[in-house]
């Protein structure tokens, strides 16, 4: 009796050990800091099994995803394909995997590929990939569209496809990522107009420059929560739409540059408190400026340069307490205040070069500056005498537009 006992002792000692042995983290975990890019990555190998079978599973299809993409590489010469090889996909370059500590063992959350100079495609397999949170594609060669099947990728928060070859009109599917709040398409020869729905979507960041986007900027610009807008160096027409005011308080940037932009600068301006950059230089916009612009407290960079604006430069624009850099050359400017002549002494770069300013040097043609453009055009403004109250700003506006006739 005594010696079957020991030996059944024996046995279960030797089954813990056993099991003790085959639960063993290879390789552990590391930091990349090779091309493609930083963040935490588990190489090396894992072979912990996973309790339920749905990390092996999740790793199983990111394996499949990322082997067929590999397939649609087609030139790669900093040869980071080559670490793409076998089952273990935490170990492939560029690709970054999460271990949870609720024993459901690592996922692919993210592909950081920037700066890879790889040429190819997207395929539709990337949408396995689920559990991923960013895809980071800056400064490759991809081409073509993105693919529908990312609509699939529930935990995507950031997607960067910038300075690429893609092409095609805006990828509509990019606004069905449900969680997604950073859209960077910029430097690409995405083409047509901007879908309505963009501006409706709950986006932090959205990078739209330096591709041949057209059209109409969507009136409800309003309506984004986005903290960074920059639509510069597209084919976009028409007015800055007058929702711009009504868009979150949070808004730091936004650029306009390089379009073919007509009409006045919205009142609404002046609402952003947190505002730092605000771009709209070569356009064709014109009329004065809206006072409310010297509400912008925070305002570091206010570029108007290459426009048709006219009349004096408001006096507190001049004063504001952040500024850095104002430019307003190139404009139909017939004036500006003391102020702005003190802005050399407290190192704000001060351009207005190319003006209608009497008695200042490098001025336009006295026969240009006899026929002001936009002199007719009649650009909303706050009425009354009184010296403008940033904090009453919105309640200004809200009782001029509630006293303006309704649209047909």
């Amino acid at each position: 009796m005594e010696r079957t006992c020991w030996l059944l002792a024996f046995v279960l000692l030797l089954h813990v050990l056993l099991t003790e042995a085959a639960i063993s983290v290879g390789g552990g975990v590391g930091v990349n800091i090779g091309n493609g890019g930083g963040g935490v990555w588990i190489g090396g190998g894992v072979n912990v099994p996973p309790p339920s079978g749905s990390s092996r599973s999740d790793l199983n299809r990111a394996y499949s995803a990322l082997q067929a993409w590999k397939s649609a590489i087609t030139e790669d010469p900093l040869m980071i394909m080559k670490t793409w090889v076998g089952s273990d996909v935490c170990s492939y370059r560029g690709v970054f995997c999460a271990d949870p500590q609720d024993g459901m063992g690592p996922f692919v959350s993210g592909i950081d590929l920037n700066y890879a100079n790889l040429r190819g495609t997207l395929v539709e397999e990337l949408s396995l990939l689920t559990d991923m949170s960013l895809l980071h594609l800056n400064s490759n060669r991809f081409a073509g569209t993105v693919p529908d099947t990312f609509k699939d990728l529930l935990a995507l928060q950031e997607l960067d496809l910038s300075n690429n070859q893609f092409s095609g009109p805006f990828p509509i599917v990019t606004l069905y990522i449900p969680n997604l709040v950073y859209l960077d398409l910029r430097f690409n020869s995405f083409t047509g107009p901007l879908p309505g729905n963009l501006f409706n979507k709950k986006l932090d960041a959205i990078f739209l420059n330096n591709n041949q986007f057209a059209g109409q900027i969507p009136y409800n610009l309003g309506n984004s929560p986005a903290s960074v807008i920059n639509l510069a160096n597209n084919k976009f027409t028409g007015n800055i739409p007058s929702s711009l005011g009504f868009m979150s308080s949070k808004l730091k940037e936004i650029l306009f540059l390089n379009n073919q932009l007509t009409g006045c600068i919205p009142e609404g301006i002046g609402l952003f408190k947190e505002m730092q950059v605000f771009d709209v230089s070569y356009n064709s916009l014109m009329g004065h400026l809206p006072d409310t612009i010297s509400c912008l407290n925070e305002i570091e960079v206010l570029n108007l340069e290459h426009n048709r604006l006219s009349g004096v430069l408001p006096e507190l624009v001049c004063s504001l307490r952040s500024l850095v850099n104002l430019t307003v050359a190139y404009n139909f400017f017939s004036g500006f205040s003391q102020d702005c002549t003190k802005l050399i002494f407290r190192n704000v770069g001060f351009d207005f070069s190319s003006n209608c300013i009497p008695g200042r040097q490098m001025q336009r043609p006295q026969p240009e500056c006899s026929g002001i453009p936009g002199i007719g055009l009649n650009c909303l403004r706050i009425p009354g005498g009184q010296p403008l109250i940033c904090g009453a700003l919105m309640g200004n506006m809200e009782a001029n537009l509630s006293s303006s006739p309704s649209s047909p």
